[in-house]
């Protein structure tokens, strides 16, 4: 019965003592202090504050309860419910900027030797940031933003275990009464600042709750997470306060009061008892911090305010030289409607990067207007003279207010220096002629060909017949036929047309145009007439039924072969189809590539008059009319005779030779 007995009693004060209620209080830590170790540059002043850091620079201060508080029953119990209350102020020698905070701390030993100053706040390292076994829980009031720790802001209150990665955080500040909202402190404000921890033991629930000195505790907590602390904590801990200084702007971590309970709240502290904070000056460095900005300030912003200003006068002045237009008076009722600025279509084609091509009028860039964001082409013409730019330029204008689905819409021009830019609608799958020469990479089928010719035509036929003046192009070759996302074809480049009213001639003596699509008899008198364009169109319908060029040199004899005669002697020897071209491949209409091959040598003839109108040439290709079935004979009695190479040999008298000079302004592209 003795032994039982004494076993009882034994085992009820085993209980007892696990199970005991546990706290203190601290209102100040004067001396003597035997509960309260201090490590590293942790110390206690004589009016009673305990000071965990001085103006040395990364190093780490501890202060920690010296007793184990028993925090579970059993090893493998569960935490026990406790909370604490401190009061702490921080005070930077600068004050706008800080150099990390301070921590409360339930640690397994008394002393963290391991733990880093700076970032780590003298509680982890490098290596052990975030390992299980640290068996560490901590409250930071951080004053640095740590992106490598998810840190909100450089003034932040946060929940941690075993890692400085807080498992909620929240910026520093409390809750008013219900409905008045949230109010922000600044935990570098060198004021005097309350904390609140609370751990139920039954929920798991930890709250942090903050507030101004002599402040009741507000209702609502700061941060708040449900976590069951039973596998982080052993089951005898150390409790207490860990801080640390960086490199620079270098603060001073105060404790003025603390208390702590397990299994009941933390007793309040007196607030009337607790020392008070020293009276600090500026300090030498923060002195000389704003002394040495003053001066830097008075002495150095002239300096580097007068020469941007002069950088920033000559870089407008250089801006508005490069974005720089003439504008005549003539202009300003003539183009009104027509004229873009230098400005946006520099920024549309991103400084002229994109080049498309360039022929002998220019080179022509891609690109995207910025507010419209609609693609655009924009040909840079050069315009060394001025003669004509008046007249010019009110043709350029009139033709952009033609309206039709085969030609490309001429959207406006530009003039400055000496260059004008004309913008067009941006054509996706380029000009005619890359898919008929050099064996290229992408051919077109025999309906897309006469799709294309048939809307050229079109083109032609309003421009000579449908429109308010007639409009000669000048310039009919495969290169300024454009193809669009249907692979429609449309006539652009109007660089070179002339107008005049119907019944009348342009007053034109000028030779112009591409050679080999040019009419013998605009070689030999100067004027330009709309046969002119046929005869341009008719080399056009050869060139997209054989696939070759108006001229190519001959390989063996190393002469100049006409497209005009080549196909002619096909027609002569009875076999013409023998001149298509050999890309077609077997899918086409046989009768409507032999009746393209004769109408474009019809339209190619030398004798202006014998050649038909576009109304009938678009006759012929739509079908609505047959073409009639010439025979190579009746062609020569109709002028063939007098064929391209008639006209070359008369051109050739006329230039002195076989180029064409300063007579033919454009070479092709």
């Amino acid at each position: 019965m003795f032994f039982k007995l004494f076993f009882f009693i034994l085992s009820q004060s085993f209980y007892y003592s696990s199970s005991q209620i546990i706290n203190f209080t601290y209102n100040g830590f004067g001396p003597p202090l035997t509960d309260i170790s201090v490590q590293g540059i942790a110390s206690v002043t004589r009016n009673g504050l305990l000071k965990l850091t001085n103006t040395t620079m990364r190093e780490t201060g501890h202060a920690f309860y010296n007793k184990p508080i028993r925090f579970k029953d059993s090893p493998n119990g569960t935490v026990s419910s406790f909370s604490t209350t401190f009061v702490f102020a921080i005070h930077s020698q600068i004050p706008t900027l800080s150099s990390h905070g301070i921590a409360f701390a339930v640690v397994p030993n008394a002393s963290l030797p391991f733990g880093d100053p700076s970032q780590y706040m003298g509680l982890f390292n490098i290596t052990n940031n975030g390992n299980d076994t640290n068996h560490v829980f901590a409250v930071e009031l951080d004053t640095v933003l740590n992106p490598e720790f998810n840190d909100k802001n450089d003034n932040h209150v946060g929940i941690n275990i075993n890692s400085l990665i807080s498992v909620n955080s929240s910026p520093a500040g409390y809750w008013k009464e219900t409905g008045l909202g949230f109010k922000n402190m600044t935990l570098i404000s060198g004021k005097r600042m309350q904390v609140w921890v609370d751990y139920d033991g039954r929920t798991n629930r930890i709250d942090v709750t903050m507030a101004p000195f002599k402040k009741s505790k507000p209702i609502k907590p700061l941060v708040s997470v449900v976590r069951d602390l039973s596998s982080v904590l052993l089951q005898d801990m150390f409790v207490g306060f860990s801080s640390a200084t960086g490199h620079c702007c270098l603060p001073e971590h105060f404790v003025l009061g603390w208390s702590f309970g397990v299994n009941e709240k933390a007793p309040p502290l007196d607030l009337s008892k607790l020392p008070k904070l020293p009276r600090w000056k500026p300090r030498r460095i923060y002195v000389f911090y704003k002394n040495w900005m003053l001066s830097i300030s008075i002495f150095c912003i002239p300096l580097v305010f007068i020469p941007s200003l002069i950088f920033l006068v000559r870089c407008i002045l250089m801006r508005r030289r490069k974005f720089a237009e003439e504008l005549e008076d003539w202009e300003t009722y003539l183009g009104k409607n027509h004229r873009l600025k230098f400005k946006d279509l520099y920024y549309a084609t991103q400084g002229f990067k994109d080049l498309l091509g360039s022929g002998g009028f220019g080179s022509v860039y891609k690109g995207v207007m910025p507010k419209t964001q609609h693609e655009i082409a924009v040909k840079r013409v050069s315009n060394e003279s001025q003669q004509g730019l008046k007249e010019f330029v009110s043709e350029i204008v009139s033709i952009g207010r033609m309206s039709h689905r085969n030609i490309v819409p001429l959207l406006g021009y530009c003039r400055r220096k000496n260059e004008l830019l004309l913008v067009y609608d941006y054509m996706p799958n380029g000009s005619l002629d890359k898919y008929l020469y050099n064996s290229p990479e992408l051919t077109l089928g025999w309906k897309q060909r006469i799709n294309v010719l048939k809307g050229v035509a079109s083109a032609l036929f309003y421009l000579h017949v449908e429109w308010e003046q007639v409009v000669i192009h000048r310039d009919v070759k495969a290169s300024n036929v454009l193809l669009d996302a249907a692979y429609n074809g449309r006539l652009g480049d109007f660089g070179l047309a002339r107008l005049c009213g119907h019944g009348s001639d342009p007053q034109t003596t000028r030779v112009v145009g591409t050679w080999g699509y040019l009419a013998p008899d605009h070689v030999t008198t100067g004027r330009v007439t709309t046969a002119t364009d046929v005869f341009a169109f008719g080399v056009l319908l050869l060139e997209v039924a054989c696939g070759r060029r108006p001229i190519e040199i001959d390989k063996v004899s190393g002469e100049r072969v006409f497209l005009v005669d080549w196909v002619f002697g096909f027609w002569i020897e009875g076999n013409i189809l023998d001149a298509k071209d050999p890309n077609l491949g077997t899918m086409y209409d046989q009768s409507e590539v032999e009746m393209v091959l004769k109408l474009g040598l019809l339209c190619s003839n030398s004798d202006p008059h014998a050649r038909p109108s576009m109304g009938q040439v678009l006759h012929y290709l739509s079908g609505d009319e047959m073409l009639l079935d010439l025979s190579p004979l009746d062609l020569c009695r109709r002028g063939m005779m007098l064929g391209i190479h008639h006209g070359v040999r008369e051109l050739g008298m006329f230039t002195g030779g076989s180029s064409i000079a300063d007579s033919i302004l454009s070479g092709g592209r």
